[in-house]
């Protein structure tokens, strides 16, 4: 007897196709009510908006510490593994760190930030970037509550992690506590899921606040775009910072992917061709998760022995996470642009390294990205509030592509780790 096929999903349970129009029925409304014409819709849009980022800045710390705390506790599981955990640590830095790179380049280039709205209050509010040496003294934590009340997040990003590796070293009796940070962390990401299932409204509120806000007026190299033609101006400044992410995302697939797959001899089209619909998955859920059982399934065909796909890929989802930290270092700069801040090329850099600490272990989480960039940028005198509003409004298309570059990303760190370990297509698969 057949097994029957499992039922489809309806098309109008899809939350990206809400989000889709959310963001046009943002773009239409926001463009018919100018924020100077129609100020109780500009309110209610800017209402909306900022209900919806304060859900998020309320995920910050609990779910960063949890996250943090466990991922780094864990990392005592990696060295029971051995030599395959210590490349696979090594393999997914490099590549982390050239995502990083490449996103830095790329935003200082293009500048994708230049045009783009804040809010004028948020941007007014701003505190002096700190200095190198400050951000530096700034690292040590001294009040861990006060840190957290404040939402100055790169102390606590310290602590936890100084927490999880002295857990590490406790062995045993430290169980207890991993197990009540793993339980947290679990709650946690349930938690976002709600909090992210009201997506589509907050990008409705998003676009339509930025939008209604560009058609009242909004002055650029001293000229003034107003109505449809600055809903136009908008557009084509959104159109810019995606279409930066993308080339980025692109130059990391052919500049690193590729001469990856070259140096250990791996085919390129095969490769491709194997992990086609994980990939295709991916873009078009915008969910890592959704692609990780068929990318498991996908690369064990392909000749990845599953005893090493299961240890890395699942490993690579907290500490490979190429698309999401290009991303990172693109919508803060972004950020730093659209609010005329200047970053020196120090404070860049220590940026990275927070979010080279900050994006472990949240792959799992919807959007996750949006709740690292509203907790970092206040540490670097930069509008996290006004930041992550205008770019909520576009952020769904920008999710499909750095999520697809994730699971390409650690579909090929499965095949580079067995093919370092010698083991690619030599044992048998059950």
């Amino acid at each position: 007897m057949a097994t029957p096929d499992p039922p489809r999903r309806r098309w109008y349970r899809s939350s990206t196709i809400w989000i889709f129009v959310g963001l046009a029925l943002g773009v239409v409304l926001g463009g018919s009510l100018p924020a100077d014409e129609f100020p109780r819709a500009y309110e209610t849009f800017r209402f909306i908006s900022r209900a919806f980022i304060a859900l998020i800045k309320g995920l910050i710390v609990p779910l960063l510490f949890s996250t943090v705390v466990a991922g780094i506790a864990q990392t005592g599981d990696l060295k029971a593994v051995g030599r395959m955990g210590a490349k696979a640590l090594l393999y997914f830095e490099l590549v982390t760190t050239a995502a990083l790179l490449i996103g830095l380049i790329v935003v200082n280039w293009l500048r994708p930030g230049d045009g783009l709205p804040l809010d004028v209050g948020a941007a007014a509010a701003l505190a002096k970037p700190r200095s190198g040496w400050e951000v530096a003294l700034h690292l040590f934590p001294s009040n861990l509550v006060q840190h957290a009340a404040e939402g100055d997040i790169l102390p606590v990003v310290v602590f936890a992690t100084l927490f999880g590796v002295s857990l590490t070293r406790v062995g045993e009796r430290g169980r207890v506590v991993l197990a009540f940070f793993e339980g947290v962390a679990q709650v946690m990401f349930k938690y976002t899921d709600l909090v992210m299932r009201l997506t589509p409204l907050g990008v409705f509120g998003a676009m339509a606040y930025n939008v209604s806000h560009m058609a009242a007026g909004h002055t650029v190299d001293g000229r003034l775009y107003e109505g449809w033609p600055a809903v136009l101006f908008l557009l084509t400044r959104y159109g810019k910072l995606v279409g930066s992410l993308y080339l980025a995302l692109v130059l990391l697939f052919f500049l690193v992917f590729v001469p990856v797959m070259l140096a250990f001899r791996i085919r390129v089209l095969p490769f491709l061709r194997a992990i086609r619909e994980p990939a295709l998955t991916a873009f078009s859920t915008a969910s890592s998760e959704a692609a990780l059982p068929r990318l498991l399934e996908d690369v064990v065909r392909f000749g990845v022995p599953r005893r090493v796909a299961g240890f890395v890929i699942p490993t690579g989802y907290s500490f490979n996470l190429d698309g999401s930290t290009l991303y990172l270092v693109v919508a803060s700069l972004t950020i730093a642009q659209a609010a005329h801040v200047p970053l020196t090329f120090g404070q860049q850099v220590t940026m990275l390294l927070t979010f080279m600490l900050t994006s472990k272990g949240v792959a799992g989480v919807p959007r996750a990205v949006l709740v690292i960039i509203a907790a970092t940028c206040g540490s670097f005198g930069l509008p996290g509030d006004a930041g992550v509003a205008m770019l909520l409004a576009v952020d769904e298309v920008m999710d499909m592509a750095r999520t697809t570059i994730n699971v390409v990303g650690n579909g090929l760190a499965s095949v580079v780790i067995s093919r370092w370990e010698g083991n690619f297509r030599t044992e048998t698969v059950e």
